[in-house]
């Protein structure tokens, strides 16, 4: 194993350094702080300037690597007027002058087959900063290969009191028993520290097709900071004897894998508690193997962040066939509500759904009803005879299929929509998985949100000061169509469609009719919606789309992975996905809008769209906007603004 570091240190001193602290705003965690709120109180960038912003610097990520990357992830943190930030496909940690964009150090570790064996590549999307007060601090990150790494944050060394040599190998001490090369575990996400303690959590590969209900499973460890030495270890899926283990009938948590955290965490430092959003368990659209509820998949659970003790839980989807993981870090607000101050937690969900807890006990500030849904006619499939609604906020996204939901451009359009809906079963929220080749002539079911939600990893982003949450809210159809496989996999049926499934396009459009991408505004205090406001121009597809020429079709938005800024007075956020100019370039816009009203206030050209979620810092009074660009032909691309002084 290779380890390369390269130095080039900054000539201002440590002493400077720490002297200008009191007048900068930093962005020291991936959330900007550990409540995972995207916030700011910045408003030196207002919509009085925002169009006329300038570029400070970018930093281009093509050469970090054996090939460009084309979905630059991270979102960097800004400490003691440095950069930090992930680049390119072998993960590279970089330190850059956050005035100038001059490299100070590079750190890379060559993880040879054990990095290209990874199911988590590339960049990433960030990594953790620590100090215990006494020293400049470190850079805690997770490699492609699954190691994680302390670096000095001046010089980009390893700090050799960190685990064997500043590694800490994280496919050992896991509770299972893992290939150090082939073991099928990673992490994009950025690891959480709070009271000295680095949370770590753990991702697969795409559960829609697995080749065997036997998986790894993704326990949550937390690691001192200091040292590396674990201290706990979470099961996800309980073992024999502990608390959920019940969930899973016929022993079938023996076998079962996934059901970690490839989100980002939460942490609250002053209950001592860190918040896991956990995933589905193997495998994603069929359940068959693993009878009953399944905890702790695909749910909310509060752990003590000394001990790893369980704490409270919340389960938001039962026995999940649908790949509604929770794909986002939990929000932290003070909220106020029917008078009572309220310490909050706002889970948002790819259904579109946003469950509001106190965060210290686990009781929902709004009621959530458990609904019953329809049964699985999949052989094998035991379905939750119900699923849990909140009542309130509304949901942030389209949910449930109908006739009334499908592309309305022209009677012709709609016609051939219809045609391909029925040769699919659809309906409301938690419409089962079907068969891909069903004795009703069916080729599978028809959903919405769809598999990747109406929110995905980016999340939502809130305002303390308010108690209003902002989140991307995308709509598009996602198809379950259960085929036995034996050939592909031990497990009785995988998501795989017929070669006599029609496609879910209609002539290259979308079978639904838009908005395809919103920003949507939620006071949590009221459990109510404030606004919305489409996101994105409309693509290419539609908008040079023969079959619409002379019509005049209202900007439609774009689907897209999209993550928002909160500042003072600001939400900003990149389209998802970029489109053709006047000119006949390709651009996508960083929009700002006001927070209280939705009005777009400003825009700013990009070359390609947003792929990572903006952050913002100030230095000497100028304020400093950092997004991640990336797509098409453009590799990864930081990209910085700056408000003229």
């Amino acid at each position: 194993m290779k380890i390369i570091t390269r130095l080039a240190l900054a000539n201002f001193s440590v002493a400077l350094c720490y002297s200008v602290l009191a007048q900068d705003q930093e962005w020291r965690t991936y959330g900007g702080d550990l409540a995972s709120t995207h916030y700011s109180p910045l408003d030196t960038i207002n919509h009085d300037n925002f169009n006329d912003l300038e570029i400070a610097w970018e930093f281009d990520t093509s050469n970090f690597g054996i090939s460009p990357e084309f979905n630059f992830q991270s979102t960097p943190l800004m400490v003691n007027r440095t950069i930090y930030t992930t680049a390119g496909s072998r993960r590279a940690v970089v330190a850059l002058d956050a005035l100038t964009g001059e490299i100070l150090w590079i750190s890379r570790i060559d993880e040879g087959a054990r990095a290209s064996n990874a199911p988590r590549k590339l960049s990433g999307r960030g990594l953790a900063w620590w100090d215990d007060g006494s020293e400049m601090g470190r850079i805690i990150y997770v490699t492609p290969g699954y190691q994680m790494i302390a670096l000095d944050a001046e010089t980009g060394t390893r700090l050799k009191d960190f685990g064997l040599e500043g590694i800490v190998d994280l496919k050992q001490e896991f509770d299972q028993s893992l290939d150090l090369e082939t073991g099928e575990v990673g992490l994009h996400a950025a690891p959480i520290i709070s009271n000295g303690i680095v949370i770590v959590g753990s991702a697969f590969r795409p559960g829609r097709m697995p080749t065997s209900r036997e998986k790894p499973k993704g326990h949550v460890r937390g690691y001192d900071a200091q040292t590396g030495n674990r201290l706990w270890i979470f099961h996800t899926i309980p073992q024999s004897n502990e608390y959920g283990n019940d969930t899973w009938l016929n022993n079938s948590w023996t076998f079962t894998g996934y059901g970690g955290v490839w989100a980002q965490m939460t942490a609250d430092p002053v209950l001592g508690v860190v918040y896991l959003p956990t995933e589905t368990a193997t495998g994603d659209s069929y359940g068959g193997h693993r009878h009953g509820d399944n905890l702790f998949t695909n749910s909310v659970v509060a752990i003590d962040v000394k001990s790893g003790e369980r704490k409270w839980h919340f389960q938001t989807t039962h026995h999940d066939v649908w790949d509604w993981d929770i794909p986002a870090a939990p929000i932290l607000v003070d909220l106020n509500i029917d008078g009572q101050k309220k310490a909050a937690l706002a889970q948002p969900v790819k259904q579109g759904f946003t469950f509001v807890f106190d965060r210290e006990t686990g009781e929902p500030l709004f009621d959530i009803e458990e609904v019953p849904v329809p049964a699985s006619d999949v052989p094998g499939e035991r379905l939750s005879p119900t699923q849990p609604i909140p009542v309130k906020p509304p949901p942030f996204a389209r949910q449930g299929l109908s006739e009334e939901e499908l592309i309305d451009f022209t009677p012709e359009l709609r016609k051939k929509a219809r045609e391909i809906l029925e040769k699919y079963r659809y309906g409301e929220i938690y419409m089962p998985p079907s068969l891909a080749e069903a004795d009703d002539g069916t080729f599978g079911t028809l959903f919405m949100p769809s598999q990747t939600g109406g929110a995905n990893w980016p999340g939502g982003a809130a305002d303390p000061e308010t108690g209003i949450m902002y989140i991307f809210s995308k709509s598009d159809v996602g198809r379950m169509s259960m085929s036995s496989r034996p050939d592909r996999s031990d497990m009785n049926f995988i998501n795989l469609q017929s070669r006599d499934a029609p496609p879910l396009r209609v002539d290259g459009l979308p079978l639904i009719k838009p908005p395809y991408g919103q920003i949507v505004a939620i006071d949590l205090n009221l459990g109510e919606t404030l606004w919305s406001a489409i996101h994105g121009e409309t693509p290419d597809s539609i908008s040079k789309h023969p079959a619409l020429v002379g019509l005049d079709i209202p900007r439609t938005g774009q689907v897209g992975r999209v993550g928002l800024l909160v500042t003072k007075t600001l939400v900003i956020a990149g389209d998802g996905g970029a489109y053709t100019n006047k000119d006949g370039e390709q651009e996508a816009l960083l929009r700002a809008y006001n927070k209280l009203t939705g009005e777009q206030v400003g825009s700013l050209p990009m070359p390609a769209q947003q792929t990572g979620t903006p952050m913002t810092y100030e230095i000497d009074g100028v304020q400093y906007l950092a997004v991640a660009i990336s797509g098409g032909n453009i590799p990864g691309r930081l990209r910085v603004y700056k408000n003229q002084p």
